[in-house]
Protein backbone atom coordinates (compact mmCIF):
# COMPACT_ATOMS: atom_id res chain seq x y z
CA UNK A 1 0.00 0.00 0.00
CA UNK A 2 3.04 2.25 0.38
CA UNK A 3 2.16 4.10 3.60
CA UNK A 4 3.77 4.04 7.02
CA UNK A 5 2.39 2.41 10.17
CA UNK A 6 2.02 5.88 11.62
CA UNK A 7 -0.23 6.91 8.72
CA UNK A 8 -2.37 3.79 9.15
CA UNK A 9 -2.61 4.55 12.87
CA UNK A 10 -3.76 8.12 12.19
CA UNK A 11 -6.45 6.87 9.83
CA UNK A 12 -7.69 4.23 12.28
CA UNK A 13 -7.80 6.71 15.12
CA UNK A 14 -9.37 9.52 13.12
CA UNK A 15 -6.38 11.83 13.52
CA UNK A 16 -5.73 14.77 11.16
CA UNK A 17 -2.76 15.10 8.81
CA UNK A 18 -3.79 12.46 6.25
CA UNK A 19 -5.08 13.29 2.79
CA UNK A 20 -8.50 11.99 1.78
CA UNK A 21 -6.97 9.88 -0.99
CA UNK A 22 -4.56 8.19 1.43
CA UNK A 23 -7.34 7.72 3.96
CA UNK A 24 -9.54 5.96 1.40
CA UNK A 25 -6.62 3.79 0.28
CA UNK A 26 -6.04 2.62 3.85
CA UNK A 27 -9.72 1.83 4.37
CA UNK A 28 -9.94 -0.02 1.06
CA UNK A 29 -6.90 -2.09 1.98
CA UNK A 30 -8.54 -3.03 5.29
CA UNK A 31 -11.59 -4.24 3.41
CA UNK A 32 -9.58 -6.21 0.84
CA UNK A 33 -7.45 -7.88 3.50
CA UNK A 34 -10.52 -8.86 5.53
CA UNK A 35 -9.87 -6.62 8.53
CA UNK A 36 -12.78 -5.07 10.36
CA UNK A 37 -13.03 -1.31 10.21
CA UNK A 38 -13.28 0.53 13.52
CA UNK A 39 -16.90 1.37 14.30
CA UNK A 40 -16.52 5.08 13.57
CA UNK A 41 -15.03 4.34 10.12
CA UNK A 42 -17.54 1.89 8.73
CA UNK A 43 -19.37 4.38 6.54
CA UNK A 44 -22.78 3.27 5.35
CA UNK A 45 -22.42 -0.14 6.93
CA UNK A 46 -22.11 1.55 10.29
CA UNK A 47 -25.76 2.52 9.90
CA UNK A 48 -26.79 -1.11 10.46
CA UNK A 49 -27.70 -2.49 13.89
CA UNK A 50 -28.64 -6.10 14.53
CA UNK A 51 -31.92 -6.69 16.38
CA UNK A 52 -32.11 -10.33 17.46
CA UNK A 53 -35.45 -11.70 18.66
CA UNK A 54 -36.22 -15.25 19.82
CA UNK A 55 -39.64 -15.32 18.12
CA UNK A 56 -42.51 -13.23 16.81
CA UNK A 57 -45.46 -15.33 17.99
CA UNK A 58 -45.42 -13.70 21.42
CA UNK A 59 -46.74 -10.19 20.66
CA UNK A 60 -44.35 -8.60 23.15
CA UNK A 61 -41.44 -9.14 20.75
CA UNK A 62 -42.95 -7.38 17.72
CA UNK A 63 -43.84 -4.55 20.13
CA UNK A 64 -40.22 -4.34 21.27
CA UNK A 65 -39.02 -4.48 17.67
CA UNK A 66 -41.29 -1.57 16.76
CA UNK A 67 -40.05 0.61 19.62
CA UNK A 68 -36.37 -0.23 19.14
CA UNK A 69 -36.57 0.05 15.36
CA UNK A 70 -38.22 3.46 15.59
CA UNK A 71 -35.67 4.72 18.09
CA UNK A 72 -32.80 3.47 15.91
CA UNK A 73 -34.29 5.25 12.89
CA UNK A 74 -34.38 8.50 14.84
CA UNK A 75 -30.63 8.07 15.38
CA UNK A 76 -30.01 7.48 11.66
CA UNK A 77 -29.50 3.75 12.17
CA UNK A 78 -31.21 0.85 10.39
CA UNK A 79 -32.20 -2.34 12.26
CA UNK A 80 -31.40 -5.72 10.74
CA UNK A 81 -34.13 -7.97 12.14
CA UNK A 82 -32.98 -11.48 13.02
CA UNK A 83 -35.79 -13.76 14.21
CA UNK A 84 -35.23 -17.35 15.23
CA UNK A 85 -37.60 -19.98 13.93
CA UNK A 86 -37.77 -23.67 14.69
CA UNK A 87 -35.19 -25.39 12.52
CA UNK A 88 -34.08 -22.07 11.06
CA UNK A 89 -30.95 -19.95 11.42
CA UNK A 90 -29.39 -20.21 14.87
CA UNK A 91 -28.57 -17.23 17.04
CA UNK A 92 -24.84 -17.94 16.65
CA UNK A 93 -25.23 -18.01 12.85
CA UNK A 94 -27.07 -14.70 12.97
CA UNK A 95 -24.16 -13.20 14.89
CA UNK A 96 -21.75 -14.41 12.20
CA UNK A 97 -23.92 -12.83 9.50
CA UNK A 98 -24.12 -9.55 11.42
CA UNK A 99 -20.35 -9.47 11.85
CA UNK A 100 -19.94 -10.01 8.11
CA UNK A 101 -22.17 -6.99 7.54
CA UNK A 102 -19.95 -4.97 9.89
CA UNK A 103 -22.91 -3.81 11.97
CA UNK A 104 -22.24 -1.08 14.48
CA UNK A 105 -23.94 -2.93 17.30
CA UNK A 106 -26.48 -5.56 18.31
CA UNK A 107 -29.56 -5.50 20.53
CA UNK A 108 -30.70 -8.87 21.86
CA UNK A 109 -34.32 -8.76 23.04
CA UNK A 110 -34.61 -12.23 24.51
CA UNK A 111 -32.68 -15.26 23.38
CA UNK A 112 -30.05 -17.73 24.53
CA UNK A 113 -28.40 -15.17 26.80
CA UNK A 114 -31.45 -15.50 29.11
CA UNK A 115 -30.79 -19.25 29.49
CA UNK A 116 -28.00 -20.02 31.94
CA UNK A 117 -27.26 -23.45 30.44
CA UNK A 118 -27.30 -22.39 26.77
CA UNK A 119 -24.10 -21.83 24.72
CA UNK A 120 -22.83 -18.26 25.07
CA UNK A 121 -19.71 -18.38 22.88
CA UNK A 122 -21.17 -16.06 20.23
CA UNK A 123 -21.73 -13.39 22.89
CA UNK A 124 -18.10 -13.69 23.97
CA UNK A 125 -17.11 -13.33 20.31
CA UNK A 126 -18.95 -10.00 20.18
CA UNK A 127 -17.24 -8.89 23.39
CA UNK A 128 -13.81 -9.84 22.03
CA UNK A 129 -14.50 -7.90 18.82
CA UNK A 130 -15.64 -4.95 20.97
CA UNK A 131 -18.97 -4.76 19.17
CA UNK A 132 -21.48 -2.63 21.14
CA UNK A 133 -24.20 -4.87 22.59
CA UNK A 134 -27.30 -4.26 24.71
CA UNK A 135 -29.40 -7.02 26.26
CA UNK A 136 -33.10 -6.77 27.10
CA UNK A 137 -34.47 -8.56 30.17
CA UNK A 138 -31.50 -10.57 31.46
CA UNK A 139 -27.73 -10.09 31.94
CA UNK A 140 -25.04 -12.61 31.02
CA UNK A 141 -22.90 -13.66 33.95
CA UNK A 142 -19.24 -12.90 33.29
CA UNK A 143 -19.89 -10.37 30.51
CA UNK A 144 -20.39 -6.67 31.18
CA UNK A 145 -22.90 -5.93 28.44
CA UNK A 146 -25.32 -3.22 29.54
CA UNK A 147 -28.79 -4.62 30.16
CA UNK A 148 -32.30 -3.16 30.26
CA UNK A 149 -34.84 -5.18 32.25
CA UNK A 150 -38.29 -5.05 33.74
CA UNK A 151 -38.10 -5.81 37.47
CA UNK A 152 -39.34 -9.42 37.66
CA UNK A 153 -39.51 -9.42 41.45
CA UNK A 154 -41.72 -6.33 41.57
CA UNK A 155 -43.96 -7.76 38.84
CA UNK A 156 -44.62 -10.99 40.73
CA UNK A 157 -45.16 -9.18 44.03
CA UNK A 158 -47.77 -6.99 42.37
CA UNK A 159 -49.59 -9.99 40.89
CA UNK A 160 -49.37 -12.00 44.10
CA UNK A 161 -50.62 -9.20 46.33
CA UNK A 162 -53.48 -8.55 43.95
CA UNK A 163 -54.68 -12.14 44.19
CA UNK A 164 -54.20 -12.17 47.95
CA UNK A 165 -56.17 -8.96 48.31
CA UNK A 166 -59.06 -10.67 46.55
CA UNK A 167 -58.92 -13.51 49.07
CA UNK A 168 -56.99 -16.18 47.16
CA UNK A 169 -54.94 -18.51 49.33
CA UNK A 170 -54.16 -21.30 46.90
CA UNK A 171 -52.03 -19.46 44.33
CA UNK A 172 -50.00 -21.31 41.71
CA UNK A 173 -47.37 -20.04 39.29
CA UNK A 174 -46.47 -20.95 35.71
CA UNK A 175 -42.92 -19.97 34.74
CA UNK A 176 -40.42 -20.87 32.02
CA UNK A 177 -37.65 -23.51 32.01
CA UNK A 178 -35.37 -23.96 35.01
CA UNK A 179 -32.37 -22.25 33.38
CA UNK A 180 -34.40 -19.22 32.20
CA UNK A 181 -33.07 -16.29 34.24
CA UNK A 182 -36.24 -14.12 34.29
CA UNK A 183 -38.26 -17.20 35.32
CA UNK A 184 -35.81 -17.92 38.13
CA UNK A 185 -36.32 -14.38 39.36
CA UNK A 186 -40.08 -14.63 39.15
CA UNK A 187 -40.16 -17.93 41.02
CA UNK A 188 -37.89 -16.59 43.78
CA UNK A 189 -40.18 -13.56 44.12
CA UNK A 190 -43.27 -15.79 44.34
CA UNK A 191 -41.69 -17.79 47.13
CA UNK A 192 -40.79 -14.61 48.98
CA UNK A 193 -44.31 -13.26 48.52
CA UNK A 194 -45.79 -16.43 49.97
CA UNK A 195 -43.41 -16.31 52.94
CA UNK A 196 -44.31 -12.66 53.55
CA UNK A 197 -47.88 -13.86 54.05
CA UNK A 198 -46.80 -16.45 56.61
CA UNK A 199 -46.90 -19.45 54.29
CA UNK A 200 -44.72 -21.10 51.69
CA UNK A 201 -45.15 -21.87 48.03
CA UNK A 202 -45.52 -25.66 47.72
CA UNK A 203 -43.57 -27.35 44.97
CA UNK A 204 -46.84 -28.75 43.61
CA UNK A 205 -48.08 -25.21 43.02
CA UNK A 206 -45.20 -24.49 40.61
CA UNK A 207 -45.30 -25.54 36.97
CA UNK A 208 -42.78 -24.91 34.21
CA UNK A 209 -43.70 -24.41 30.59
CA UNK A 210 -42.41 -23.22 27.26
CA UNK A 211 -43.66 -19.76 26.39
CA UNK A 212 -46.71 -20.73 24.33
CA UNK A 213 -50.46 -20.85 24.82
CA UNK A 214 -50.52 -24.64 24.48
CA UNK A 215 -47.77 -25.14 27.04
CA UNK A 216 -49.49 -22.72 29.41
CA UNK A 217 -52.73 -24.66 29.05
CA UNK A 218 -51.03 -27.95 29.96
CA UNK A 219 -49.21 -26.44 32.95
CA UNK A 220 -52.31 -24.69 34.27
CA UNK A 221 -54.34 -27.86 33.90
CA UNK A 222 -51.94 -29.61 36.28
CA UNK A 223 -52.27 -26.76 38.77
CA UNK A 224 -56.06 -26.94 38.59
CA UNK A 225 -55.80 -30.65 39.42
CA UNK A 226 -54.15 -29.56 42.68
CA UNK A 227 -56.84 -27.09 43.61
CA UNK A 228 -55.40 -23.64 42.95
CA UNK A 229 -57.86 -20.78 42.59
CA UNK A 230 -55.37 -18.17 41.35
CA UNK A 231 -52.58 -18.52 38.77
CA UNK A 232 -49.68 -16.12 38.19
CA UNK A 233 -48.15 -16.61 34.73
CA UNK A 234 -44.75 -15.50 33.38
CA UNK A 235 -46.19 -14.27 30.05
CA UNK A 236 -49.51 -13.33 28.48
CA UNK A 237 -49.61 -16.38 26.14
CA UNK A 238 -49.14 -18.63 29.18
CA UNK A 239 -52.00 -16.81 30.91
CA UNK A 240 -54.28 -17.23 27.89
CA UNK A 241 -53.44 -20.93 28.01
CA UNK A 242 -54.44 -20.98 31.68
CA UNK A 243 -57.79 -19.36 30.85
CA UNK A 244 -58.36 -22.02 28.18
CA UNK A 245 -57.44 -24.80 30.63
CA UNK A 246 -60.03 -23.56 33.11
CA UNK A 247 -62.74 -23.26 30.49
CA UNK A 248 -62.05 -26.73 29.10
CA UNK A 249 -62.97 -27.97 32.60
CA UNK A 250 -66.13 -25.92 32.68
CA UNK A 251 -64.68 -23.49 35.23
CA UNK A 252 -65.54 -19.82 35.04
CA UNK A 253 -62.81 -17.19 34.75
CA UNK A 254 -62.79 -15.23 37.01
CA UNK A 255 -65.74 -16.72 38.92
CA UNK A 256 -63.89 -19.89 39.89
CA UNK A 257 -60.32 -19.32 38.70
CA UNK A 258 -58.37 -16.04 38.51
CA UNK A 259 -55.47 -15.62 36.10
CA UNK A 260 -52.74 -12.93 35.93
CA UNK A 261 -50.42 -12.56 32.94
CA UNK A 262 -47.19 -10.69 32.34
CA UNK A 263 -46.24 -8.21 29.57
CA UNK A 264 -49.57 -6.54 28.70
CA UNK A 265 -48.91 -7.32 25.07
CA UNK A 266 -51.21 -6.33 22.22
CA UNK A 267 -54.94 -7.07 22.47
CA UNK A 268 -54.90 -8.36 26.07
CA UNK A 269 -57.68 -5.87 26.74
CA UNK A 270 -59.71 -7.52 23.96
CA UNK A 271 -59.63 -11.11 25.20
CA UNK A 272 -62.63 -12.71 26.91
CA UNK A 273 -62.37 -11.92 29.71
CA UNK A 274 -59.91 -9.02 29.32
CA UNK A 275 -56.67 -10.19 30.91
CA UNK A 276 -55.36 -8.85 34.19
CA UNK A 277 -51.62 -8.60 33.63
CA UNK A 278 -48.43 -6.86 34.68
CA UNK A 279 -47.32 -4.36 32.07
CA UNK A 280 -43.71 -4.07 30.98
CA UNK A 281 -42.79 -0.45 30.14
CA UNK A 282 -41.80 -1.40 26.60
CA UNK A 283 -41.54 2.17 25.29
CA UNK A 284 -39.15 3.30 28.02
CA UNK A 285 -37.12 0.09 27.91
CA UNK A 286 -36.74 0.17 24.13
CA UNK A 287 -35.62 3.78 24.10
CA UNK A 288 -33.16 3.15 26.91
CA UNK A 289 -31.68 0.16 25.05
CA UNK A 290 -31.07 2.32 21.97
CA UNK A 291 -29.56 5.13 24.06
CA UNK A 292 -27.14 2.68 25.67
CA UNK A 293 -26.21 1.24 22.29
CA UNK A 294 -25.66 4.65 20.67
CA UNK A 295 -23.50 5.76 23.60
CA UNK A 296 -21.24 2.76 22.98
CA UNK A 297 -21.15 3.30 19.22
CA UNK A 298 -20.05 6.89 19.78
CA UNK A 299 -17.26 5.73 22.06
CA UNK A 300 -18.81 6.96 25.29
CA UNK A 301 -18.57 5.29 28.67
CA UNK A 302 -21.56 3.11 29.55
CA UNK A 303 -21.75 1.86 33.13
CA UNK A 304 -21.98 -1.94 33.31
CA UNK A 305 -24.86 -3.62 35.05
CA UNK A 306 -28.60 -3.81 34.70
CA UNK A 307 -31.03 -0.92 34.37
CA UNK A 308 -34.29 -1.99 36.03
CA UNK A 309 -37.70 -0.58 35.09
CA UNK A 310 -40.78 -0.83 37.29
CA UNK A 311 -43.77 -2.73 35.90
CA UNK A 312 -47.42 -1.77 36.38
CA UNK A 313 -50.30 -4.03 37.40
CA UNK A 314 -53.24 -3.64 34.99
CA UNK A 315 -56.41 -5.02 36.55
CA UNK A 316 -59.02 -6.24 34.09
CA UNK A 317 -61.62 -8.98 34.02
CA UNK A 318 -59.67 -12.23 34.58
CA UNK A 319 -59.35 -11.82 38.36
CA UNK A 320 -61.98 -11.75 41.11
CA UNK A 321 -62.67 -13.15 44.56
CA UNK A 322 -62.29 -16.95 44.78
CA UNK A 323 -65.30 -19.23 45.25
CA UNK A 324 -66.08 -19.66 48.92
CA UNK A 325 -65.98 -23.46 48.86
CA UNK A 326 -63.11 -23.87 46.38
CA UNK A 327 -63.22 -25.63 43.06
CA UNK A 328 -65.54 -28.52 42.57
CA UNK A 329 -63.84 -31.89 42.59
CA UNK A 330 -60.08 -32.53 42.69
CA UNK A 331 -58.15 -31.42 45.75
CA UNK A 332 -59.59 -27.93 46.25
CA UNK A 333 -60.97 -28.79 49.68
CA UNK A 334 -57.56 -29.59 51.12
CA UNK A 335 -56.12 -27.04 53.57
CA UNK A 336 -53.39 -24.86 52.22
CA UNK A 337 -49.94 -26.45 52.75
Amino acid sequence: MGVSQATVSRVLNGKPGVSEATRQSVLTALDVLGYERPTQLRGERARLVGLVLPELQNPIFPALAEVIGGSLAQQGLTPVLCTQTKGGVSEADYVELLLEQQVSGVVFAGGLFAQADAPHDHYRQLAERKIPVVLVNAPIEGLDFPCVSCDDAVAVRQAWRHLESLGHERIGVVVGPADHIPSRRKLAAAREAAEASGAELPAEFVERAMFSLESGQAAASRLLDRGVTGIVCASDPLALGAVRAARRRGLAVPGEVSVVGYDDSAFMNCTEPPLTTVRQPIEAMGRAAVELLCAQIQGGEVPPGELLFDPELVVRGSTAQPPRQGLSGGSASRPRP
